[in-house]
């Protein structure tokens, strides 16, 4: 008797406010019984595994399936998303300069980093992205690397579209198959929500926070001042209309599930999923969502430039107007190869101290710093990265139906 109530309210309610729901159930219990948020926990990690395990598959078979069936004249608009993320990205390192100018963080510089490998320089990074390209499309699979899998995704959909109708098909009918898989996994959101939740609240670490509270401050206040003012000013360039009732959306729908899992890669079903429900153009979002995973990384820029100057204004480094805008490109360049290197936009961190001549011994103890506020740090740069590329894809494609309408009108 009791169930069918609650199954009917369950397939009533949005999955939003089921998400909210989980979310202060998991606020609830960290706080009353932290003690027993480890008995949890596994469902949060059973969520983003899922997460993860389906996302390659349904970006190749996507993209596979997009390029396959696209017709010749049918129009898509990558190349203006393109230079959204570019745009947004060095903007992102912008602020970030900026607000570190105006609030300038000194650190503890006592730990050091052990057991992590920084990147030589731009050029390992960008050897990384195009050794990445060519990878084995099974170890692209298994490993996410969506370079990879967006490589061997439109040479298999360029290759099938001189194919039958009926291999086209085939293609196109696994493509709706993962995407259904993805919605099921997508509806267990609540209680993945909560699992993480918990865990998260619960975790002693959290106390070792207060110590970096001016960090933080500074490099949190220039993700939301990024999220809140820049990327809705990009849009409304764009769109010409006003930005926020698309920005809040997504922000809530796209954002807080990435803020949770703190994986770029495990948002992409998620943001596909909201790109099919806002309408857009499926040829264009199946490709710029994974690619925007990948090098749309304005959260990785904010967190490379506070960082790396907060290392030089604590060892006295007087940084000039020309240093911090190469500063600003160097960001901008590394973090859209963050995902390819191992322990992500930390570890490209002694790359940008390199301008400023701090040895690589100080530069490992600022990543060492990074990986302690890392609960906040990482999962609220996710949160831009995966929604800024929901958010720019969404951009780039009501500001082409505009044109098309003004001139049909």
């Amino acid at each position: 008797m009791f169930q069918r109530p609650l199954l009917h309210l369950i397939t009533r309610t949005s999955l939003v406010a089921q998400i909210t729901a989980g979310l202060v159930a998991g606020i609830l219990l960290a706080l009353l019984l932290p003690q027993a948020a480890d008995n949890v926990s596994i469902l949060g990690d059973l969520f983003v595994t899922a997460l993860k395990a389906v996302a390659p598959v349904l970006v190749f078979f996507l993209v596979t399936s997009a390029i396959a069936n696209h017709k010749q004249g049918q129009p898509t608009h990558i190349r203006p998303i393109l230079v959204l993320y570019v745009i947004g990205t060095l903007a992102a390192a912008v602020v970030a300069v900026v607000a570190s100018s105006l609030w300038p963080t000194t650190l503890p510089l006592t730990d050091t980093a052990t057991g992590v490998t920084p990147p030589g320089g731009i050029g390992e990074v960008l050897n990384t992205l195009l050794f990445s390209a060519v990878s084995n499309p099974v170890k692209a699979l298994l490993e996410a690397n969506y370079i990879g899998i967006l490589a061997w995704a439109i040479g298999m959909g360029l290759a099938i579209r001189n194919g039958s109708e009926t291999t086209r098909t085939v293609i196109s009918d696994l493509s709706k198959g993962v995407m259904l898989i993805v919605k099921i996994v997508i509806h267990f959101a609540p209680l993945g929500v909560f699992g993480l939740v918990a865990t998260t609240l619960a975790d002693s670490g959290i106390q070792a926070l207060y110590s970096y509270g001016h960090l933080l401050v500074v490099l949190i206040g220039s993700l939301l001042f990024v999220a809140l003012v820049i990327n809705p000013a990009i849009v409304f360039w764009k769109t010409r209309q006003n930005p926020y009732p698309l920005v809040f959306m997504i922000l809530r729908e796209s954002g807080v599930t990435a803020f949770f899992t703190r994986s770029s890669s495990a948002n992409v079903p998620v943001n596909l999923q909201i790109c099919e429900r806002l309408g857009l153009h499926e040829d264009t979002y199946s490709v710029a969502i994974p690619l925007g995973s990948t090098i749309n990384m304005a959260g990785a820029a904010v967190t490379i430039s506070v960082l790396s100057l907060a290392a030089a204004h604590t060892l006295g480094i007087q940084v000039d107007f020309l240093t911090a805008l190469l500063l600003c490109v160097v960001a901008s360049v590394s973090a859209c190869g963050a995902s390819g290197v191992a322990g992500g936009s930390l570890l490209l961190i002694p790359l940008a101290c390199s301008l400023f001549g701090i040895p690589n011994e100080i530069a490992m103890q600022v990543v060492a710093i990074g990986f302690v506020i890392g609960i906040l740090q990482d999962s609220t740069e996710t949160a831009l990265n995966s929604s800024t590329d929901v958010l720019f894809t969404a951009a780039a494609c009501i500001a082409a139906e505009r044109k098309l309408s003004e001139q049909e009108a």
